[in-house]
């Protein structure tokens, strides 16, 4: 008696380069889809939502909150050590970022970051 096991059938060489292929044209559209959605200011769902909570104005905290004037101007102090907090962040990424470029790439990243500002 002989025994007959039958092994899975592999891809032939051919058909291995076909899946191959494929796999990479696929990883290569992802890549640059991601690449090109992070440089355009397309949103796939509309606008981005504001922060919570971060679109109101000084007033209106006030007026929602109730808040008394002792409060109002402690809220303006942690406003203002917020927005200076991410300037400074801000401002040492792009520091980084520029020591990485070279002579052409950082005059591109300053004319992309004054289209930034533009907009």
């Amino acid at each position: 008696m002989t025994s007959r096991t039958t092994a899975a059938a592999l891809p032939r060489p051919a058909e291995r380069l076909a899946i191959v292929s494929f796999v990479l044209v696929f990883l290569c559209g992802l890549v640059l889809g991601v690449v090109i959605m992070s440089f355009s200011n397309v949103r796939l769902h509309g606008a981005a939502p504001a922060a919570d909570g971060m679109s109101m104005s000084v007033p209106e905290w006030k007026e929602r909150l109730d808040l008394t004037d002792q409060q109002t101007e402690q809220l303006k102090s942690i406003l203002d050590d917020f927005a200076h907090y991410y300037d400074n962040v801000l401002a040492d990424g792009n520091s980084r970022i520029m020591q990485i470029l070279n002579d052409d790439q950082r005059q591109k990243f300053q004319r992309m970051l004054q289209e930034h500002k533009k907009q």
